[in-house]
């Protein structure tokens, strides 16, 4: 089973965390498949960089999230309080055309 957890990097008593998408049988610091974002607790607010797109990929093709990872998904809208994938609507993209100014079209004169 593949599973999204966080493994403990930084120094003594200042942890960082990363988010890594591991085979559950491969050790905490072991083998991992992708790392998809880093988790830093003694910031305030807490700092979460992730990357929204690998995280629904991974999650879409069955991943597993840790208590605390899903406690961080959950905060970035990734899935909703249930614990399901939240999919979010297509944004609609409005293209604005621009009207063309008279004086480009004229030619310069020196």
């Amino acid at each position: 089973m593949v599973r999204i957890r966080l493994v403990r990097m930084g120094a003594k008593h200042k942890p960082t965390y990363r988010i890594m998408v591991a085979d559950s049988r491969a050790a905490n610091k072991g083998r991992f498949i992708d790392n998809i974002g880093h988790f830093n607790p003694r910031t305030e607010p807490e700092t979460i960089v992730l990357k929204a797109d690998r995280a629904m990929h991974w999650l879409a093709q069955g991943a597993q999230p840790s208590a605390a990872v899903l406690r961080l998904l959950k905060a970035e809208h990734i899935v909703d309080e249930n614990g399901r994938l939240h999919r979010e609507p297509a944004a609609e993209v409005v293209v604005e055309e621009t009207p063309v100014a008279e004086e480009a079209s004229a030619p310069a004169t020196a």
